[in-house]
């Protein structure tokens, strides 16, 4: 008989981070590098999630897309620079996931409904599958009821950023969750 066990996985536990108003400051339709602002200690509350073993997954809604406003490469570009400055401190995030649709768009190509505009939970479930990730130890923070609902949407339970220190938050978030694993 087959060792079963050997086949299967690990599961990870996971920290989803909404982009604007909880990692970094809020600015209508952020794209450009120059307007980007990081919030109070958010890049060492994602080097203590890694710390704490956790993975660091940001879902992000970009309507700024569908409206015209900037292109998807806008958004990897901004991406792409808030990771080289996150590993010139000596951390990073593990994957970046943006939703460019909305019901009603100027750009017909990303005008619909779909599953993975917050808050409905299809970036948060994206992630989970991509990296295997055990929802019951897993949790999203961020700074809008769509935010939480969209964690909580695919069973991962959310934690409201209210401005101050990100990783006062972060730190309370996972005392909270290693307290219910008790």
């Amino acid at each position: 008989m087959e060792n079963k066990a050997a086949d299967i996985k690990e599961k990870h536990k996971a920290v989803f981070f909404d982009r604007d108003g909880t990692l970094n400051e809020e600015v209508d339709y952020l794209y450009r590098i120059e307007d980007f602002r990081w919030l109070p200690e958010a890049v060492e509350a994602i080097q203590y999630c890694h710390a704490q073993g956790y993975l660091v997954i940001v879902v992000t809604n970009q309507s700024g897309v569908a409206r015209g406003y900037y292109q998807e490469e806008d958004i990897r570009k901004l991406h792409e620079w808030m990771q080289q400055a996150l590993q010139a401190k000596g951390t990073y995030i593990d994957k970046f996931y943006y939703c460019p649709h909305h019901p009603e768009a100027k750009v017909a190509k990303y005008r619909q409904v779909c599953d993975c505009r917050k808050p409905k939970p299809g970036m948060v479930l994206a992630g989970c599958r991509d990296f295997n990730v055990d929802i019951s130890r897993s949790f999203i923070v961020g700074d809008k009821k769509r935010d939480i609902d969209s964690g909580e949407n695919a069973g991962v339970r959310g934690f409201y950023y209210h401005g101050g220190s990100l990783l006062e938050t972060v730190k309370q978030a996972i005392a909270a969750m290693e307290h219910q694993d008790k």
